[in-house]
């Protein structure tokens, strides 16, 4: 289905940052889409405008009941100049899924999808040139009803903003250092782990802000039990021993992310022995002693691949592959950005153009 949506051109337009400043999320393009919904008259006030505030009542129900749900996707400028996206469909039906968990009105996919092309389109100078370089793409889902009790909203807005993004770590394409937190929770059984709820990174918030204190890039989560491993910072995270590769099993509490599903991908391809099965620390301390423990790497939207070169564990630290890159984070990161940036073939049909 093919959706009516309003455009409205900016009459001025901001200037361009420098692709050495742009760092991850400073700076955002001219326009935004939005969407409204209400109940009883479904998605309605489709829009393409300048980008602007919102006005929002200060009973709305984003405000005191945390309705909040986001996800996050790339468009990239290929070697040639053809603008691409990544993966679009993988996000918009994420979305969806996450919305149910939430008790939100679902944006249609194909809405989603045609939002997102025509939203780059408008915007396409913003998407800027160079490896490791993209334009990042936030659709977010707010519910906006003003009221005080615990229900769903009846009304809610979906929008589109647009960021030109460099690397997310400022360590680049180098190995980080990770606490292994083992206080904090990200999420437990039968909670919202496995959505891209704004909660989740609200209580994430404080175990980073003191790993950083520490040195330390980001935190590996543990599960209620602090044993078995569930995520590293806002990615998913791959284990590569010496006869095996481990990625942890979804269970509820792991976010199903689209670059994890990529790698996954990707090792089946090259018939690489990839394990999804629970983890444990005790698991890997062990193999690190032993000399079996070769690689450690998270993935995920803004870092793609970020390899691990030290994790800090109860007073004890474990540096991997002498804080290294390994050859497999190697291998997948110019794997994945060359289908990107269209130095390689897509042969998993990965891109989509815009």
């Amino acid at each position: 289905m093919t959706y009516t949506i309003k455009k409205t051109v900016s009459a001025s337009s901001r200037s361009l940052p420098a692709n050495e400043k742009l760092g991850f999320g400073q700076y955002f393009t001219d326009h935004i889409f939005t969407v409204n919904y209400t109940e009883g008259e479904g998605w309605h006030s489709a829009e393409i405008k300048p980008y602007q505030n919102f006005s929002l009542d200060p009973g709305a129900s984003v405000f005191h009941y945390g309705q909040a749900l986001f996800e996050g996707l790339k468009a990239f400028r290929q070697k040639n100049g053809r603008v691409v996206l990544y993966r679009p469909e993988f996000n918009a039906r994420r979305i969806q899924e996450g919305a149910e968990r939430l008790c939100m009105a679902p944006p249609p996919l194909d809405l989603t999808l045609q939002a997102v092309r025509e939203l780059v389109q408008v915007d396409e100078r913003w998407v800027p040139e160079g490896k490791g370089t993209s334009l990042y793409i936030r659709p977010t889902l707010i519910g906006t009803e003003a009221f005080l009790g615990v229900r769903p909203s009846r009304t809610y807005l979906y929008f589109i903003m647009l960021s030109p993004v460099g690397a997310y770590y400022g360590e680049g394409a180098q190995t980080v250092k990770i606490w292994v937190e083992d206080h904090y929770l990200r999420a437990a059984p039968g909670g919202l782990g496995a959505v891209k709820a704004g909660a989740n990174y609200a209580g994430s918030l404080k175990a980073a802000f003191e790993a950083k204190k520490k040195g330390y890039a980001q935190v590996l989560w543990l599960d209620t039990a602090r044993e078995g491993i569930e995520e590293v910072g806002t990615m998913n995270v791959f284990f590569v021993f010496k006869n095996e590769i481990v990625t942890p099993a979804l269970n509820g509490s792991i976010l199903p992310g689209g670059t994890r599903d990529c790698v996954i991908q990707l090792l089946k391809a090259w018939n690489l022995p990839l394990s999804e099965r629970r983890l444990t620390m005790t698991e890997v301390v062990s193999a690190h002693k032993s000399g079996e423990l070769l690689e450690v790497f998270g993935t995920g939207t803004a870092a793609v691949i970020s390899p691990v070169g030290e994790l800090a564990h109860r007073n004890e630290k474990y540096v991997i592959n002498n804080a290294q890159v390994g050859p497999l984070s190697s291998r997948l990161l110019q794997e994945i950005t060359g289908i990107q940036y269209g130095e390689k073939p897509d042969n998993m049909g990965w891109i989509e153009p815009v």
